[in-house]
C-alpha cells in the first residue's frame, strides 16, 4: 500500500471524511550550500522522497493531528494558540498555521495524519517537506489564492519564527517549485528562479547516510548565520552600504580586510564568497554538459564546509575521503545543515554496489556505525494526489 493510501486509510477511519491529501518533495541541494541566508544562488532539486498529510476541515475549534511515523497524537485548540511541550513534531504545523493567522488570513480548524519516506536527520529537509505540504493543504483548503512563492516565504517565517532556525528559503522553495527532471537555481536575494535540465547519462546521484542526526536546533547552523552577519555589517559600513547581503561582496574587498577581521568570520566570509561564485560556473557546466567538472566543484565545496565554515564532521569527512581516488565518482560531498546526514555523490551506476559494498564495510570498521544508501531521482514539487 503506498504511504497516501495508508494515511488516508487511517483518516477516514478516524475522522469518517474525504480528506485532501497532499505529497511534498524533500530536496537535494547540487551545489550552493549555506548561502541562501547569505542572499546566494542554490541550485536544489526536489526528489522522490516525501512528506505526505491528509487534511481536512474540523467541525469544532478542536483539531486532531496524528503523526503515523511517530505513532503520536495530539489535540489542538485552535482559540489557544500556543507551542506544544510534549509534542514538538506538531510544532511545524502549528507555526505554518500561525503564519497564515498573522497575515490576517482565516484558517478553519482542521484535523490532519501525516506520514512519510524522507529520512529525518538526514540533510534531505523532512522538516520543510512536511510544513510545505501543511500550507498548500491550508491555502487549497481556505482557498486563500497564495501563490507557491508567497508559501515558501510563509514557511520559512514559520522554521525562523516559532520553530527558531533561522534558515534560508532554499528548503521549501524546492519543495514547493521542484520540477522532475531538473534543477532549479534559485537566487535567494530575489527570489527569481531557473530551471536546468538536469542530464545525468550513466550516473545517478546517491546519498550516503552517516547515521548521525543532527537538529538544527541545537546546532551552531544560528552561530554561523550571526557570524556571516557581523562579516557583511563589516562591509556594508566600510564601503557605504554598495552590497545588500555578503554574497555580493567581491573577493577582492575580502582579501584586502583580512588583518581588519576576526579570523574565524573571515573562513566563513571567504566560504560563502567563493560558493557563491562556484555554483554559477557550475550552471555552466551543467549547460555545456561538462558533467565531471560539476562534480570536482561539488568536492570543492565539501573542503570549504570542512575547512572554512566548520560545518562538517569526521563521519562526513570519511566518506567524502574514502571516494577521493575513486575513478566511479565524479563528486562527493556534505550536504544540508552540517554535523550529519548524509553525503551527496555523482557515481557511475555500474559501480554503485560495489563501492557502496567497499564503503560500507570500511565505514563500520573505522566508525562503528552502519552506513545507508538512497539513489535518488528528481521529482516534481508540492501537489495534491487524486488517490
Amino acid at each position: 500500500m503506498m504511504i497516501y493510501e495508508e494515511i488516508k486509510k487511517l483518516f477516514l477511519e478516524e475522522f469518517q471524511q474525504e480528506p485532501m491529501l497532499v505529497r511534498s518533495s524533500g530536496r537535494v541541494n547540487l551545489i550552493g550550500e549555506h548561502v541562501d541566508y547569505n542572499g546566494g544562488f542554490v541550485l536544489p532539486a526536489a526528489i522522490d522522497k516525501s512528506a505526505y498529510v491528509a487534511i481536512a476541515p474540523a467541525e469544532s475549534q478542536i483539531g486532531k493531528w496524528i503523526s503515523m511515523d511517530l505513532k503520536k497524537k495530539t489535540e489542538v485548540d485552535f482559540g489557544v494558540f500556543k507551542p506544544l511541550a510534549d509534542h514538538r513534531w506538531a510544532n511545524y504545523i502549528l507555526g505554518v498555521v500561525e503564519q497564515f493567522a498573522k497575515r490576517g488570513l482565516s484558517v478553519k480548524p482542521f484535523h490532519c495524519v501525516m506520514s512519510g519516506d524522507v529520512p529525518i536527520g538526514s540533510g534531505l529537509s523532512s522538516s520543510a517537506a512536511l510544513e510545505s505540504a501543511i500550507a498548500f493543504g491550508i491555502n487549497e483548503m481556505n482557498n486563500l489564492g497564495l501563490d507557491r512563492t508567497a508559501l515558501a516565504q510563509l514557511v520559512q517565517q514559520a522554521e525562523n519564527e516559532f520553530i527558531g532556525v533561522k534558515c534560508g528559503i532554499m528548503d521549501m522553495f524546492a519543495s514547493l517549485r521542484g520540477k522532475e527532471n531538473h534543477v532549479l537555481r534559485l537566487d535567494c536575494e530575489t527570489l527569481d528562479y531557473q530551471y536546468f535540465p538536469l542530464s545525468l547519462g550513466d550516473c545517478k546521484i546517491v546519498l550516503f547516510d552517516t547515521g548521525v542526526k543532527h537538529n538544527l536546533v541545537d546546532s551552531e547552523y544560528n552561530v554561523r548565520r550571526s557570524q556571516c552577519e557581523e562579516g557583511l555589517a563589516f562591509f556594508r559600513k566600510k564601503f557605504d552600504n554598495a552590497v545588500q547581503n555578503l554574497s555580493q561582496v567581491p573577493l577582492a574587498w575580502l582579501q584586502a580586510s583580512r588583518s581588519q577581521l576576526n579570523p574565524v568570520v573571515y573562513n566563513r566570509c571567504q566560504y560563502v564568497i567563493e560558493e557563491n561564485q562556484r555554483i554559477l560556473s557550475a550552471c555552466e557546466d551543467l549547460q555545456a554538459g561538462r558533467l565531471e567538472d560539476f562534480g570536482i566543484k561539488m568536492t570543492a565545496t565539501h573542503e570549504g564546509l570542512r575547512h572554512l565554515y566548520e560545518v562538517s564532521c569526521q563521519e562526513l569527512d570519511f566518506l567524502v575521503d574514502e571516494l577521493w581516488h575513486e575513478s566511479a565518482v565524479l563528486g562527493s560531498r556534505m550536504m544540508g545543515g552540517g554535523f550529519g546526514g548524509c553525503t551527496i555523490n555523482i557515481i557511475k551506476m555500474e559501480a554503485i554496489d560495489g563501492l557502496f559494498a567497499k564503503l560500507s564495510t570500511r565505514y563500520e570498521q573505522k566508525m562503528g556505525k552502519k552506513l545507508k544508501m538512497y539513489s535518488v531521482v528528481t521529482a516534481n514539487g508540492t501537489e495534491i494526489i487524486n488517490g
